[in-house]
């Protein structure tokens, strides 16, 4: 699904249909994020948090949430009229991470949600998109009472090259969410520009990130 070439032969009215992920650990905000940028209802795959569950998966910091994401979350944003999103939402326990080689198909890029709170909880999705070279960016969510901590302390926490952009947001509220989706996309048009060189015809990306 990953088409991100803007090809004008192809006619008016066609969008470039650009397939990005929400990843992190669980309780972070993934769902929250979906939801708050979707301009269709989302498609939610969530179950009760059991009894049982709170044995096997840890919950520390986030012991009020009541629900978990199985499967994917799935919404939809449209940037621009040459560009649309169609975001996936990860499962952040660790017996759900089969899902995420799935998902991870035909992505062109991530977002990995972090929680000051329990940026341990961040590794594993910061390794998986290094291992598999698929270009990501951080969203640090402020969650209410949580520590404050600058982009440059997250960068060293996390251990993050210098290239990977860090942003703070509050994804409860769609113009935060769709800030760091924007991130993303500039992230992208830069990678893509350093990579394919100025005698290459403009992406799909090139003709909206001025718009942003």
């Amino acid at each position: 699904m990953a088409y991100a070439t803007f090809d004008p032969n192809t006619g008016p009215g066609l969008a470039a249909s650009v397939k990005i992920l929400i990843a992190g650990g669980f309780g972070v905000g993934k769902t929250t994020t979906v939801a708050a940028v979707s301009e269709i209802a989302p498609l939610r795959t969530e179950e009760v948090v059991t009894e049982v569950s709170r044995t096997i998966d840890d919950l520390s910091g986030v012991e009020s949430k009541t629900t978990t994401t199985v499967a994917m979350d799935f919404g939809r944003i449209t940037i621009s009229p040459e560009l649309v999103l169609y975001i996936f939402g990860t499962p952040g326990q660790d017996r759900f991470w089969f899902m995420w080689d799935e998902l991870a198909l035909g992505a062109l890029g991530a977002v990995v949600l972090a929680d000051t709170r329990r940026l341990e909880s961040s590794f594993a999705a910061v390794d998986y998109f290094e291992r598999r070279g698929l270009p990501f960016v951080v969203g640090v969510n402020c969650f209410d009472g949580a520590p404050r901590y600058t982009p440059e302390e997250v960068r060293y926490a996390l251990d993050l090259a210098d290239h990977v952009a860090i942003t703070l947001c509050d994804v409860r509220h769609r113009d935060s969410a769709k800030a760091v989706l924007v991130t993303l996309l500039e992230y992208l048009v830069g990678r893509t520009a350093r990579h394919a060189g100025s005698e290459n015809p403009p992406t799909a990306f090139d003709q909206t990130a001025g718009s942003q």
